[in-house]
């Protein structure tokens, strides 16, 4: 499995989680108290750090393939997932701006994982037509 596939994996799953907790928990009763705020510091951090590393393989692969996909997307991706990890944890926008932005952000991930499969049916393909000529 490509590195770009298991990153769109697991960002999928950290968006479940986060929509879950955006659906379950109440917003803060203050959004200035330090110890929510040090709360959240802590549970985003890996989050980030997956993000990051997402941004930079799926950058990398649609800049270096032709693909469905565009460099803005990607990037547009990447803030709008910054938007949903904030936004799971203070809940300080509406329900449908929060599921539009789920769904932008789940659309792009589906679009590079289709990139993903016609790309190695593709290579599946020449590696299979190489064998037969040289038999």
């Amino acid at each position: 499995m490509t590195t770009l596939r298991i990153y769109n994996k697991q960002l999928s799953e950290l968006l479940a989680r986060l929509k879950e907790r955006f659906l379950t928990h109440e917003p803060p009763s203050d959004k200035h108290d330090r110890a929510f705020f040090e709360l959240v510091k802590a549970e985003t951090g890996p989050m980030y750090e997956l993000l990051q590393k997402w941004h930079q393989t799926a950058a990398d692969f649609v800049q270096q393939r032709d693909v469905s996909v565009h460099p803005q997307q990607v990037q547009s991706t990447e803030e709008n997932v910054h938007l949903i990890i904030l936004h799971s944890y203070y809940i300080d926008i509406r329900s449908e701006r929060y599921m539009d932005y789920h769904q932008s952000i789940g659309y792009v991930i589906h679009l590079l994982d289709e990139d993903l499969d016609r790309l190695n049916g593709n290579d599946r393909e020449e590696e299979e037509h190489d064998e037969r000529r040289t038999d």
